[in-house]
């Protein structure tokens, strides 16, 4: 799809958020006094001249309270002006059964929002579509949609995308044809959508909406049912940075293990992708404990406050009991296990935690495993230089070590990302380690053929695994890493790093190819593409600004800087900062947070991971340390 441009769009949007919104905070005010005193609502003498005009035809109005650990009320209407209209809200809002449960004095615990439809128009179910953009997209937490029949209308708001935690236009039909009475005459989703699709009885109208919740005695006004980052800015990334870090210290386990997964929009801790795990057995990933671990010995470098690093501590002694020995040529060779899998990614990204722990504090506890680590990792690399996958697989070999691995076998447990995290771990273990100097030349020796294998041939036999979109960030990581060790400044190396830096800059949203305000620094695969707020790319981005830095090429290194801080602002919005979880059951646990996508209320311990160890580097690169 051609880029199109969306300077004229972008520049009405910003100016709309750049206004004064005190007369919606006095308006939110007012409804606030209403509720509580059971009056009509007294709009007099405030003026939102450009900023809610209401349209008597078009201005359909929901008010929604909210209050944690209760379920929100939310009412919409349209009446001959806006005085009526918020009267007719407020009359069935207090009609509801848990109304006399919400504190409405109290703006800290109850929160109120308003939205009203600003813009529709008429679309047939079959032309709606996510990507392309014209009149009939339809964007998630932008976009909206009303089914009408007669004169009753239902309606899938656009901030239903976060309270639903939605993401796609499937999930938004589903919704809304749920209220109608289309679900009344089948059960069937597919037979649901034939009506909608075939029947003269209803009509479809795509729509935007503008919307604002209360924040203490403040208006925020939101954007795809989140507040407006319009600036990338170092401030707002460490105080993002930090806070998170302590979302993670402050929901750690007694045993060492993070808080794996947290729904923020259902308050429970049910892994979307493991739902029928029991809950006193959810599941938990080994691989993504680390990178928690990782991010802490990160948080106490910038802020050389020990509960980082002892919170770091609990989590590498966790992963010391899931550690397996093996021999490895007459020594010991170490291997983290977990899920009935020894996963080469696994030991990978264990040695990368306990190499940098131990780079940061001097503290050789642990030496015994990064040699055994160091071990296992290199027993693995095959003589073309192919670094095997898994060495334990429940369904393979009965899951007993994987030593003589066929072609078929080897090739079913081929793993995209996980050489990258080893090469890693390895390359911090020549770099750092000082205590076996004649593993660290083993480590080399077996590690060049590693890399040369996995530049050179890994795309001719696995470039099925290869995407439009670079994603091997790990690798980007180890190899900005490895040229900076003797003998492995190697240009099809650092070609490599840098041509992946350059693509995933080529496939980011621009300030003026994009038509949404949050798109600009997110990811795409085809232009067109909903956007990819992504924090584990962009620690490869990262890693190419540092090593173009390195290396001399100053144009090179200031475009991927200028990428980065992009990338971002684009990832500012991903954050549950206090503002913005006005729609959770729980947001004094989910405050702090970073969720999966932009309206998808999911956390996982490496939704947090990325994002904050590339806003953190991202920060060191003009901000060193001392």
């Amino acid at each position: 799809m051609e880029k199109l441009d969306f300077k004229i769009e972008n520049y009405v949007e910003k100016k709309y958020y750049s206004q004064d919104f005190t007369p919606v905070a006095e308006l939110l005010k007012r409804i606030r006094t209403a509720l509580i005193t059971g009056e009509n609502v007294d709009i007099s003498g405030i003026n939102l001249d450009g900023i809610f005009d209401y349209i008597p035809s078009l201005s359909f109005t929901y008010i929604t309270v909210f209050q944690a650990h209760i379920a929100p009320i939310r009412w919409g209407s349209r009446k001959k002006d806006l005085a009526a209209t918020i009267d007719r809200n407020l009359e069935k809002i207090r009609e509801n059964k848990n109304f006399d449960k919400f504190d409405f004095a109290d703006e800290k615990k109850c929160r109120i929002m308003l939205e009203y439809v600003s813009e529709k128009h008429p679309v047939k179910y079959e032309d709606l579509q996510q990507t392309k953009f014209n009149e009939n997209r339809f964007e998630i937490g932008i976009n909206g949609l009303e089914l009408k029949q007669g004169n009753l209308s239902w309606y899938y708001m656009p901030t239903d995308a976060v309270l639903q935690s939605h993401l796609g236009l499937n999930a938004v039909i589903k919704a809304l044809l749920r209220k109608s009475p289309i679900a009344k005459l089948t059960t069937r989703v597919p037979e649901r959508i034939r009506i909608l699709k075939t029947s003269a009885d209803y009509e479809l109208f795509l729509l935007k909406s503008r919307a604002f919740v209360t924040y203490n005695d403040k208006c925020v006004p939101l954007y795809r049912g989140n507040i407006l980052y319009p600036e990338f800015s170092y401030e707002i990334l460490l105080d993002q940075y930090i806070k998170t870090s302590d979302w993670l210290v402050n929901t750690m386990y007694d045993d060492g293990r993070f808080l794996y997964y947290y729904d923020a929009a259902t308050d429970t801790r049910k892994d979307h992708e493991h739902p029928n795990r029991k809950e006193d057995n959810l599941y938990y990933n080994d691989l993504r404990h680390c990178g928690g671990a990782i991010t802490l010995i990160k948080t106490y470098l910038q802020t050389k406050d020990r509960k980082y690093l002892d919170a770091a501590k609990r989590a590498i002694d966790w992963t010391t009991t899931i550690v397996r020995e093996h021999d490895v040529n007459g020594q010991t060779g170490m291997y983290a296990h977990y899920n009935n899998k020894g996963k080469l990614g696994g030991t990978g990204l264990a040695l990368i935690m306990m190499m940098q722990y131990r780079t940061v504090t001097g503290d050789k506890s642990y030496d015994g495993y990064i040699k055994g680590f160091a071990r296992h990792l290199i027993s693995r690399i095959t003589e073309t230089g192919e670094m095997l996958g898994y060495y334990i697989h429940p369904s393979y070999n009965d899951g007993k070590p994987l030593i003589n691995m066929t072609e078929k076998e080897r090739k079913e447990t081929f793993s995209f990302y996980y050489p990258g995290e080893a090469l890693f771990g390895l390359a911090l273990f020549v770099k750092d380690f000082d205590e076996d100097n004649a593993l660290v030349e083993e480590v080399k020796s077996n590690c060049h053929r590693a890399l040369d294998w996995i530049v050179n041939e890994r795309p001719k036999i696995y470039g099925d695994q290869f995407t439009a979109l670079p994603s091997d960030a790990w690798l980007m990581q180890a190899i900005d890493t490895w040229v900076d060790i003797d003998g492995f400044r190697k240009d099809d190396y650092i070609n490599f790093v840098l041509t992946d830096a350059n693509t995933m800059v080529e496939k980011m949203y621009t300030d003026t190819d994009n038509p949404y305000l949050d798109y600009e620094g997110g990811f795409y695969y085809n232009y067109g593409d909903h956007y990819f707020p992504d924090g584990a790319r962009s620690e490869g981005l990262i890693s190419g600004y540092y090593l173009a830095k390195r290396l001399g090429k100053e144009e090179l290194a200031s475009e991927l800087l200028a990428a980065c801080k992009r990338a971002a602002k684009s990832q500012f919005s991903l954050f549950n900062c206090e503002e913005c979880t006005y729609a959770h059951p729980n947001p004094e646990k989910s405050a702090h947070s970073i969720r999966f996508k932009a309206t998808r209320q999911w956390v996982r311990v490496d939704s947090i991971q990325h994002v904050a160890c590339f806003f953190i580097r991202l920060y060191w690169a003009e901000h060193p340390l001392g």
